[in-house]
Order: structure tokens, then sequence, then C-alpha cells
């Protein structure tokens, strides 16, 4: 048990610490207000996790146990992932009065993750 959190912990710090560099990148090269940083490192991660899930995740379902599965799925894509970021830059726009903006972001956070889990996958297969 504490090597699965050391593996979970590790790959968190990895991930949290590359989000914030690409999506802090990415949304300064944008220059915008919708939030591309956020939707853009949902998008690749995504797409990470559909390329590497299928190795990681055999048949059994005590898989998903096994420490490089728990430090790749776990730790580094669920931080890498910033669903709570979305949802928190969804609501501003909405607050904000920019609707389109906020509807525009959440059809495409939806199409692009799911998406790109879904070409992850197809990749990797």
């Amino acid at each position: 048990m504490p090597e699965a959190l050391l593996a979970i912990a590790l790959g968190g710090a990895i991930g949290g610490a590359a989000r914030h560099a690409l999506g802090e990148l990415v949304q300064k090269l944008a220059r915008s207000d919708f939030p591309w940083g956020t939707l853009s490192v949902n998008f690749l991660g995504s797409l990470g996790i559909g390329l590497v899930a299928p190795d990681l995740l055999p048949e059994a379902p005590d898989g998903a146990d096994s420490l490089p599965a728990l430090f790749i799925l776990v730790g580094l894509f669920g931080s890498f992932t910033t669903v709570s970021t979305f949802s928190q830059q969804t609501l501003a726009l909405f607050e904000a009065g920019h609707t389109r903006l906020a509807l525009g972001n959440v059809l495409a956070s939806i199409a692009l993750c799911v998406g790109g889990a879904g070409l992850g996958f197809a990749l990797a297969s």
C-alpha cells in the first residue's frame, strides 16, 4: 500500500507541474478569454490516457492496481487533466456574461476529451 501511494503521489507531482506549465504557455500564446490552456491539457491528457490505458489495464479488474497503472493513470494523467479548473473557468465565463464562450468550452471539452481518449485507444490498438 505505501508503494501505491508513493507511485500516485510522484505521478501527481509530475502531472500537476506539467499541466500548469503547458496550460500557462498555451493560454499566453492564445491571448484570449477562452480557456485554451485548460482545454489543451484536458485534450492531451485524454489522448494520452487513451494511448497508454490499453497496455496498462489488462482484462482482469485488479490490473488497475499495478504500480505502473497507478503512477500513470491515477497520478500522472489524473493530475494533468483539470476538470475542476474547467468547471471553475466555465462558471466564471457564465458569470462574466460570456455565455457563448462558456457553452463553447463545455461542448469543445466534451468533444475533444472524449474524442481524444477514443483516438488514443484506436491508435494504441
